[in-house]
């Protein structure tokens, strides 16, 4: 347990939706100890020409749903001098699946065969090269959603046609990646600073693993690869809090991708471990440092 003696909380944690993750985080700080403050990001208001009041801050926890107002509030809070779990730099590359893959292939992390164009004609040969079946996904999104399986070239035409119906900018690149046959399941690995605290296997009878998705959380035991390859994603990325997709291969565990505003309600039970309150002795320590 450790206890700030300032009398003010020197750690917030700002929250646009309050689910089941924040409202552990909260009892974990009241265990632990530590003073907070709970700052709900849509009343927050910023007028750069006056003081700022989050400047008293030591260390922010960023914990909205929103990506773009986490990313905004964080690139605040930064430019302020609070440290911010996770910095933006982290949140920029997490939030977007192309920037992540650019960073897994710059630290050599191993992951499935991911490819990009931004044009119909690109993507269909870049798809002829891979081999169905592939998998399409959007750059940005959570929980499952808009990925799709795809086994021919068919398959792939109609959903390009349906991302020209819907026109954007997001719909005008193309991502795909390598359908890695896996055991029922993936992985989950939870990193806190330079740790790997915990992991939880994802099963599924369907493809897509998501416990969002219906999903059941299996206890995952930590051993030397899942912790190396974890690891080696989590500073790729920036390090901070953040937690790690794997996919079991013939070619050994494969990083899918990054989360940096992770979701742990089905995995202390699971795992054992008090995710919420190992996050709080992080950001404790940091203030310590500070």
């Amino acid at each position: 347990m450790m206890t700030l003696t300032k009398d003010s909380p020197r750690i917030a944690v700002v929250y646009d939706r309050l689910r089941p993750e924040e409202r552990m985080l909260f009892e974990a700080f009241e265990r632990e100890n530590v003073p907070f403050d709970q700052v709900y990001a849509p009343h927050i208001a910023v007028d750069f020409s006056q003081e700022q009041s989050f400047s008293n801050y030591d260390v922010v926890i960023e914990r909205c749903v929103s990506q773009t107002r986490g990313l905004e509030l964080s690139r605040i809070f930064t430019a302020y001098g609070v440290t911010c779990i996770n910095h933006p730099s982290v949140i920029e590359t997490c939030g977007d699946k192309l920037a992540t893959n650019a960073a897994l292939a710059k630290w050599n992390v191993p992951s499935p065969r991911t490819g990009v164009a931004f044009e119909p004609e690109a993507i269909l040969k870049l798809c002829e090269e891979f081999g169905y079946p592939i998998v399409m996904k959007p750059v940005v999104g959570s929980w499952g959603r808009m990925v799709s399986k795809l086994s021919d070239r068919d398959a792939v035409e109609a959903v390009l046609e349906h991302k020209e119906t819907l026109g954007g900018p997001a719909h005008k690149i193309y991502y795909i990646q390598e359908f890695v046959e896996k055991p029922g399941r993936d992985i989950r690995a939870f990193v806190v600073g330079d740790e790997v605290i915990a992991a939880i296997y994802r099963n599924s009878d369907h493809w897509i693993t998501n416990t969002a998705r219906g999903g059941s959380a299996t206890n995952c035991p930590l051993y030397d690869e899942l912790i190396e390859v974890t690891m080696g994603a989590a500073k790729a990325v920036g390090g901070g809090v953040v937690a790690v997709d794997l996919v079991e291969s013939e070619r050994g565990l494969l990083v899918v991708e990054v989360n940096h505003t992770m979701e742990f309600r089905n995995s202390v039970t699971t795992t054992g471990v008090d995710i919420p309150a190992r996050v709080v002795q992080y950001a404790a320590g940091l203030v310590v440092r500070s």
